[in-house]
């Protein structure tokens, strides 16, 4: 999608440092971060949401975990922990309608999470 912000980070249009590529996902530092570690994981394929995934192609949500282990360890933040969310909706804050993931790690974080 031409007006999707991660779909043309994914594309190459907009500069990101990535940090993990396969076929499927994106790893990519986030230019706002919210602890030491914060890299978004975008599905490489347009997805608006977790709701949109699970119909189109519920894999994705294996292979973004996979990628995110794959991160946390070369991060070195996968022994102590680390959080990967994601925002569906307005109502959760979802700010850009593209299936993502939050990885977020490298400080002691609390619960709940606002």
């Amino acid at each position: 999608m031409e007006d999707c912000l991660f779909c043309r980070i994914v594309a190459g249009k907009i500069p990101s440092t990535k940090v993990f590529e396969d076929d499927a996902v994106l790893a990519i530092r986030d230019i706002n971060p919210q602890a030491p570690v914060h890299v978004l994981l975008l599905s490489k394929r347009h997805h608006a949401s977790v709701v949109d995934a699970s119909r189109a192609d519920p894999a994705v949500f294996g292979r973004i975990v996979a990628a995110a282990v794959k991160v946390a360890t070369a991060d070195g933040v996968a022994e102590r922990g680390f959080r990967l969310l994601t925002n569906t909706g307005p109502d959760a804050g979802q700010a850009v309608p593209h299936l993502h993931f939050h990885l977020l790690g490298g400080r002691e974080m609390g619960w709940p999470p606002w």
